[in-house]
């Protein structure tokens, strides 16, 4: 599979819609690809996924993923974004870049290196609802694949390698007042309530920082409160967002904020937790002696569903990620595939 070919196939993914949660056209798509390519396709809803050739239990395993599914295009597209569109050395179209660029470049290279004697196997995974960190995207396959010993994570990256990623923890916080008329001294402002530990979490540090990651970063984002101008509100609930270094997981932050504050705190989940990858490991020391470059990511990716080590990196730029005409360039991709394959070839990582 050369870079034309990919790019070919590219087009056809931009033209089928795959919204998260709708990615069976897509995912049909991959599955009929792998066959032409002599790869048995396992499937499980929308999430399809090959081995090597060569597979042996006896080998370590690393795992190749990208996601299917796009978010939904914005009103703010200046073309359609299902129709593939290609302008001075750019592919136009909606999960060009995020993250169309990588699953191509990913099954190239998968292709390219499937049928060699290496030492070790290989997944090629396509997975599905990562946009939206469903339950039936890659978490809902991992244990058909059985054991992975490391991952790389399709994003777009610019072929750069994310060694460390944030972890999202999303908290609901109710703080709970008493109803009551505002013309007179009545009820007790639930608003007021909140205002304490809203300032909590604006100005809380949590101890251990990572050289890599940084701080805990905690922002409340979202906040309700109220039914009418002249009603003391009873409630008021406000969101945060929690991103997480590799020195703590949502559960260990769980227990260090609830007896900080006086609201009831619901976590959304405690699943999305940090990522990182040993700077030492052969996965990243082939990074290294290629000269492709290391750094740690603030955004969350597939790697939150993993319990092995992983890395991310991918062809394109997450600027143009989510953005009204997003494009890969036709050399990202070619750079892409070339990168992964010398990355891979020959490597031995235990």
């Amino acid at each position: 599979m050369n870079a034309a070919s990919a790019i070919e196939l590219l087009k056809h993914i931009i033209s089928i819609p795959s919204l998260s949660r709708q990615e069976e056209g897509v995912a049909d798509l991959m599955q009929k690809t792998l066959n032409e390519y002599g790869y048995e396709c396992h499937r499980k809803g929308n999430n399809v996924w090959a081995y090597s050739k060569n597979y042996s239990a006896e080998k370590p395993t690393i795992l190749l993923d990208a996601h299917l599914d796009t978010v939904r295009p914005s009103d703010k597209w200046s073309m359609d974004p299902f129709t593939p569109q290609m302008q001075e050395g750019r592919l136009y179209g909606l999960g060009s870049n995020d993250t169309g660029g990588s699953i191509v470049a990913m099954l190239a290279a998968f292709v390219a290196l499937g049928d060699t004697e290496q030492a070790y196997n290989l997944i090629y995974s396509a997975s599905a609802e990562e946009e939206v960190t469903g339950k039936d995207g890659l978490r809902s396959v991992l244990d058909e694949f059985g054991p992975i010993d490391v991952a790389i994570v399709g994003e777009p990256t610019g072929m750069k390698a994310a060694i460390a990623e944030k972890g999202l923890f999303v908290l609901d916080c109710y703080a709970k007042g008493v109803s009551g008329h505002a013309a007179r001294e009545e009820g007790v402002n639930a608003i007021y309530e909140a205002l304490t530990d809203i300032e909590w979490f604006r100005t809380y540090r949590f101890e251990k920082e990572s050289p890599l990651l940084g701080p805990v970063k905690m922002s409340v984002t979202c906040i309700n409160a109220g039914t009418l101008h002249n009603v003391v509100p009873d409630q008021c609930k406000f969101t945060v967002d929690i991103r997480v270094n590799e020195c703590y997981n949502n559960r260990e932050l769980y227990d260090i904020i609830v007896p900080n504050v006086k609201c009831e705190v619901v976590p959304r989940s405690f699943t999305h937790n940090s990522s990182s990858i040993d700077p030492a490991h052969p996965l990243v020391e082939r990074c290294k002696k290629l000269g492709i470059k290391l750094f740690a990511s603030p955004t969350t990716s597939n790697q939150t569903a993993l319990t092995c080590p992983s890395l991310k990196m991918g062809p394109g730029d997450s600027a143009r990620s989510h953005t009204a005409d997003e494009y890969i360039m036709l050399s990202e991709i070619e750079e892409g595939i070339e990168i992964f394959v010398n990355l891979l070839n020959g490597l031995k990582i235990k």
